[in-house]
């Protein structure tokens, strides 16, 4: 199933191209975008996921230095069945996590500095459990693709409002006009593709499936718990393009936020860990 929503992520990322290539360009235009689209759609496959481990600066941490960290993952993965990914580190305060890669061989786990900092060796494995259920069930993909393509429209809606402002009228008197809608109706399809291809019933999956790995719901529902807290303090530095791959809502809680979160409501997240004792 996450392969057939990643073959209509990529399909509807070609029309939007080609469409806002023949508003600025007509059938040449187009033609230009549909390379480009050919072009995006093959590095959204490929390296989507060092695209948004480049945005967040994330590295790659030695074994050597994380050595507890490297074992609760390597335990963990075995109780999944699962290769050892690699394991990647963003030095931000806030605290959250992400899976990213295509599939479970390409796998790699990232968490930011304040994470490591704030839980306890239980909420620890709680998180780590559940990105490894996301690595197990492939949501990475979708996830991952899906952060790319967002990003990916919302920069053609910035470059389009530029061409707007700057480009003058030219010889169709309509040509801003054309071009600042074509503005409203991208920035909205960015989100939407989010909201639509990224299901809030993946997050209860994968967190009753890395109780399971964890063997111990209680710590990630307490990881939660803390995590929430912790994130109205100290909100992440993050694109809402990629709000989705976080273990929860990397944005400090509002009614705007809450209405369109990718995330389910954390309350409810610990309610059913809590049903799983």
């Amino acid at each position: 199933m996450n392969y057939i929503k990643t073959g209509i992520l990529l399909v509807i990322l070609t029309l939007l191209l080609v469409w806002v290539g023949g508003v600025f360009g007509g059938p040449r235009g187009a033609m230009i975008a549909l390379i480009f689209a050919l072009v995006l759609n093959g590095v959204s496959y490929w390296y989507s996921d060092k695209i948004v481990l480049a945005l967040y600066r994330a590295k790659e941490i030695p074994e050597s230095q994380f050595y507890h960290l490297y074992n609760l993952v390597r335990e963990l993965s075995q109780s999944a069945n699962l290769p050892m990914p690699r394991i990647y580190m963003v030095g931000q305060k806030s605290p959250n996590a992400f899976a990213t890669g295509r599939n479970p061989q390409k796998a790699v786990i990232c968490v930011t500095k304040g994470l490591l900092e704030l839980l306890d060796e239980n909420e620890l494995k709680g998180v780590l459990a559940h990105e490894l259920a996301h690595v197990k069930n492939r949501d990475t993909l979708i996830m991952t693709i899906t952060a790319a393509i967002a990003g990916a429209i919302m920069m053609l809606a910035h470059m389009a409002r530029w061409a707007a402002i700057f480009g003058g009228r030219g010889r169709k008197g309509s040509g801003n006009l054309i071009s600042l809608l074509a503005i409203s109706i991208l920035a909205p399809i960015a989100a939407l593709i989010v909201q639509l291809a990224i299901s809030r019933s993946r997050e209860y999956v994968a967190d009753r499936q890395g109780a399971y790995f964890a063997k111990n719901p209680m710590g990630l529902a307490s990881a939660l718990r803390r995590l929430q807290e912790a994130s109205r303090v100290h909100p992440m530095q993050a694109s809402p393009q990629t709000a989705h791959l976080f273990i929860i809502n990397p944005f400090r809680a509002s009614f705007i936020t809450n209405l369109f979160s990718t995330h389910p409501p954390v309350e409810e997240r610990i309610r059913r860990l809590q049903s799983l004792r």
